[in-house]
């Protein structure tokens, strides 16, 4: 299992707005009512950045649930091929500053901002206070690296993730049941909660920097990656460094999702992006072979691939873009989970890793099980069995869990919001 904080979560994911029904009334959420829109809103529509009607783009919760799936699939497996058959932490950061430009251009900057840090921390308040509170019972303490002082200021990172917040590595676990790479488990992929934090943080800035000098704007955080890839920007300090190496991985995805709810690429000429897009994913695919992609060692490990191959794949979904409004007749069927991924992708994204965890721990005691390593050794040798257990263990942190991505909404709480209650109202 392979993590480095440049891929997980991606995506947690996406942070959106509860997704709800397709039905015509259902698909306006809290932030997305007629009623709430403003001129600045109506004219950002009329610059063609999505259709007429409002509401869930049903496209791009396709996109968040795909993302949201294929990074769990990757933590188990740890296939270097698979973030090159679909990049999820470019997507999701681009899905997030589609929902982020939207939301500027409906409301004050102060307020967009605290919304979204009101939907991002309660949920990682609740993992600390578990993980947290776990880690100091197994030992974790102040003397951890030396510094006792540096130790507690760091805990607030816990609290509000302006950089990566410290955990216990190493820690003992529970045998048989938890692995003793637990905590790391939880800390490791937290990289993305400080990366979307920060993009929210800076995304007033990097709007109106957008609309003055678009395509410039979009594509300095690649060339912030080939700096520092060359090593033509010495950076002191690993955090500072963790941050800007994630801004120029992510950052031209993120503005592409801006550009896009801007219509900004609505604007480009048809023949465009299908032949831009091909040649700035050769370039990152072929940097990547050249740096020895293989399993362990993948685009998460190569921040300036990641930037190329990523930009080029959200350039060519951003593209496509159909902007249902209703599902197609193939995917009515996965309404439900797909409803179900976006209004928990927090949750799932932060505990899966866990879950991953647990679940490896208690393959490793059936080896001890009479018959099962002669009788059907594929059951233990391949993570595939594992995969039905870790989505059920996920399953039940949504249900323990999700509730506080309710409460942070203001929504009333629910335990399995798949959108079916809404679709009986309806």
């Amino acid at each position: 299992m392979s993590i480095r904080p440049t891929d997980t979560t991606s995506e947690l994911p996406e942070l959106p707005d509860p997704p709800t029904r397709n039905t015509a009334a259902d698909q306006q959420g809290p932030e997305q009512g007629p009623e709430q829109r403003g001129p600045q809103s109506q004219g950002s529509e009329q610059r063609g950045a999505r259709k007429k009607g409002g509401g869930r783009d049903l496209y791009f919760d396709l996109l968040r649930a795909v993302a949201l799936f294929r990074v769990v699939l990757y933590h188990l497996m740890g296939w270097a091929w698979l973030p090159i058959v679909f990049p999820s932490m470019g997507v999701m950061f681009a899905l997030a500053g589609n929902l982020m430009a939207r939301s500027l251009a409906r409301r004050p900057a102060p307020e967009v901002v605290r919304g979204r840090l009101r939907r991002l921390l309660p949920p990682l308040w609740l993992l600390g206070a578990v993980g947290v509170t776990g880690m100091l019972a197994a030992g974790w303490g102040p003397d951890e690296d030396g510094h006792p002082g540096w130790w507690w200021l760091h805990l607030g990172y816990w609290i509000l993730p302006l950089s990566d917040p410290p955990y216990g590595e190493g820690l003992p676990g529970v045998h048989g049941l938890i692995g003793d790479d637990w905590a790391t488990d939880m800390g490791v992929p937290l990289w993305y909660i400080r990366a979307y934090l920060w993009f929210v943080l800076l995304s007033p800035f990097l709007l109106r920097a957008l609309r003055r000098l678009p395509w410039l704007t979009v594509v300095a955080p690649l060339v912030l990656s080939a700096a520092l890839e060359a090593g033509l920007l010495p950076v002191p300090g690993w955090r500072l460094e963790a941050q800007l190496s994630d801004f120029g991985a992510f950052g031209a995805c993120w503005l592409l999702g801006m550009a896009h709810q801007e219509g900004i690429l609505r604007r480009l000429p048809r023949y465009v992006v299908p032949s831009l897009a091909p040649a700035v994913a050769a370039a990152g695919l072929w940097y990547a072979l050249a740096h020895h992609l293989e399993g362990g060692h993948d685009l998460d490990d190569m921040p300036f691939a990641q930037s190329l191959w990523s930009f080029a794949a959200v350039l060519l979904l951003l593209h496509l873009s159909p902007s249902w409004s209703q599902w197609p007749g193939r995917l009515r069927r996965w309404d439900r989970l797909i409803t179900l991924l976006n209004s928990r992708a927090v949750t799932i994204y932060l505990w899966h890793n866990v879950c991953i965890g647990i679940v490896e721990a208690l393959w490793d005691r059936l080896w001890a099980v009479p018959g099962l390593e002669t009788g059907a050794p594929w059951i233990l040798q391949s993570p595939w069995p594992q995969l039905p257990v870790i989505w059920l263990l996920t399953a039940l942190c949504v249900v323990c869990f999700g509730w506080v991505e309710d409460l942070a909404a203001r929504r009333r709480p629910r335990l399995w919001p798949d959108g079916r209650a809404a679709a009986h109202r309806a």
